[in-house]
C-alpha cells in the first residue's frame, strides 16, 4: 500500500505566499485522493508491491487496464510528493553550485525563472510545468493532467501544479501571481539534490 507522505511543514507555514486553507485542502483532499485511488486501483494485482517510482516509470508497459490508474493517480501522488518537498517556508538561496548548473543551460537563475514562469502561465487548463533532466540536459516541459517525466524516461527535478485548486482560494484566476508567490518558497537544496541524483 502506498501512503501519503507527511507534510513537511504545517498548513499555515507557507503563508503569506500560499494560504493555510489551500495547503490543507490540496494536501488532505486532493493529494490523499490520488493515494487512495491508486491503492484501490492496483489492489490484488502484481503491481501493488512496486515502489511508486518503479510503478510510474513503467506506466507505458503496464496492461491497459492499469495504465490509466497509474497515469492519473500514481502520477498525481508522485507529482504532489515532489511539489511539496521542493517547497519550504521562506524558500532558500541557490548554492553557487546550483546557480552554475542552471546557468549552463539557461544563462542565470533569473533567466531560468523567467522561462519556467512563461511556460507555466501558458499551460492550457490543468497540468504541470517541470524542470526535468533528460540524459545530462535540463529542459522545461509542460505536462497535461498528472503525467510525470518518469513516464517518458526523464527525471523530474522541480514542478509546479497549475491546476486551479492549487491557487484559486487566494489568487482566483491570477496564475502569474500564484507563480510569483511559489518562487518565494522553492527549496533550492532539494532541487539540487534532484539534479545530482
Amino acid at each position: 500500500m502506498h501512503t501519503l507522505p507527511a507534510l513537511p511543514y504545517g498548513y499555515e507555514a507557507l503563508e503569506p505566499h500560499i494560504d493555510r486553507l489551500t495547503v490543507e485542502l490540496h494536501y488532505s483532499k486532493h493529494h490523499q485522493t490520488y493515494c487512495d485511488k491508486l491503492n484501490a486501483g492496483i489492489a490484488g494485482t502484481e503491481f501493488e508491491s512496486l515502489s511508486l517510482i518503479d510503478l510510474v516509470s513503467q506506466t507505458k508497459t503496464l496492461p491497459e487496464s492499469v495504465q490509466t490508474i497509474v497515469r492519473n493517480h500514481g502520477g498525481g501522488l508522485l507529482n504532489h510528493n515532489i511539489y511539496r518537498e521542493t517547497m519550504k517556508p521562506g524558500g532558500s538561496t541557490p548554492s553557487s553550485n546550483l546557480q552554475e548548473i542552471i546557468a549552463k543551460t539557461f544563462g542565470s537563475w533569473e533567466e531560468f525563472k523567467t522561462q519556467f514562469t512563461t511556460k507555466a502561465v501558458a499551460v492550457f487548463g490543468s497540468g504541470w510545468t517541470r524542470l526535468e533532466k533528460e540524459g545530462d540536459s535540463l529542459i522545461i516541459t509542460n505536462y497535461p493532467q498528472q503525467e510525470n517525466p518518469l513516464m517518458n524516461g526523464k527525471q523530474p527535478i522541480l514542478g509546479v501544479d497549475v491546476r486551479e485548486h492549487a491557487y484559486y482560494l487566494k489568487c482566483q484566476n491570477r496564475r502569474p501571481e500564484y507563480l510569483e508567490n511559489w518562487w518565494s518558497l522553492i527549496n533550492r537544496d532539494k532541487v539540487e539534490q534532484h539534479i545530482n541524483a
